[in-house]
């Protein structure tokens, strides 16, 4: 797979380049876990910050992560026994990021498998393995933002930042008050997924995400709601609930709001991200951003109301 991040993205990677072996090997510190029979390195009993939560869910430390890792850049690759750098990745550590020889990069494969290596530059540029494949578990609940688009860049904002914060799967959805209607032709709407589905790669990569979030689409509120059993659809709205890891699938209805048709889907099971009125794309980002934040415990929810 290859993913080169946008040019001013990553710019800031460099700063942490050259720290990641630190006193030791990348790789084979305490996040390392316990060996595998395959030779890889799995989660184990040991791991701080990995375990089930009272409410069932599974967080993983910053241990497990390769944001840890300490690395200049990250790529992903489909093999991480064997990592090889596809041309566009190669083109970008080397001539965009100008990674000197031995700098740390993390390769992934999107499915929580990575692994720390060594850039090795030249006509045909490599990754050299230095320590183990760390396997990091896929946290719970899965964590689901679905969003009407709006005009201009901004789908592509919101799948960045979605990823950025943690979000497992990002829904594309159509509302009968949809401004932009990607749906009407087929081609379009293939493009524009396509389109949607590298931005989340290439923001993966920044953010040292060591699992890809899938990007579906485009599926109206009905569609959500399927795809969501037999966990409850929330719906974004003024006057809702708080939002809370038992709803963890939300959607973000389009800025003339959800219709009664729409409510009538969710059963009336609506969230609210705030106490003003939100842009769909902020009510989208503040959506991922409060359930990613409940769990990995960096706030605890939901809040009594107030009185």
């Amino acid at each position: 797979m290859s993913c080169p991040p946008p040019d001013d993205v990553v710019g800031s990677d460099r700063g942490t380049g050259g720290s990641a072996t630190g006193g030791g090997t990348p790789g084979t510190g305490p996040a390392a876990g316990t060996d595998g029979s395959d030779g890889t390195r799995a989660a184990g009993g040991n791991w701080a910050g990995v375990g089930d939560g009272p409410d069932g869910t599974r967080a993983a430390g910053a241990e497990l992560s390769p944001a840890g890792a300490g690395a200049a850049a990250q790529v992903f690759v489909a093999d991480v026994t064997a990592p090889e750098l596809e041309p566009a990745d190669a083109h970008h550590l080397l001539r965009v990021l100008r990674l000197r020889p031995g700098e740390p990069v993390v390769a992934a494969d999107g499915r929580g498998a990575w692994r720390v290596c060594s850039f090795v530059p030249g006509p045909s540029p490599a990754l050299e393995p230095l320590g183990d494949v760390v396997r990091c578990p896929a946290q719970r609940p899965v964590l689901t933002v679905g969003f009407v688009p709006v005009k201009g860049e901004r789908p592509e904002w919101v799948v960045q930042k979605l990823t950025e914060l943690g979000v497992d799967r990002v829904v594309v959805l159509r509302s009968a008050r949809s401004v932009v209607r990607w749906d009407r032709f087929a081609d379009r709407q293939a493009a524009a997924l396509e389109r949607l589905r590298r931005v989340a790669e290439s923001a993966a990569a920044q953010s040292r995400r060591a699992w890809l979030p899938t990007v579906d689409g485009i599926v109206g509120v009905a569609g959500l709601a399927e795809m969501a059993a037999p966990v409850p659809l929330a719906l974004a709205e003024r006057g809702g609930r708080p939002p809370g890891l038992d709803q963890p699938v939300v959607g973000i209805g389009p800025e003339g709001g959800w219709t009664d048709d729409e409510r009538a889907v969710g059963a009336g099971n609506l969230v609210a991200l705030s106490d003003t009125v939100l842009r769909a794309e902020t009510a989208a980002v503040a959506a991922g951003t409060i359930l990613c934040a409940l769990r990995s415990g960096l706030v605890a929810g939901p809040v009594p109301p107030r009185r």
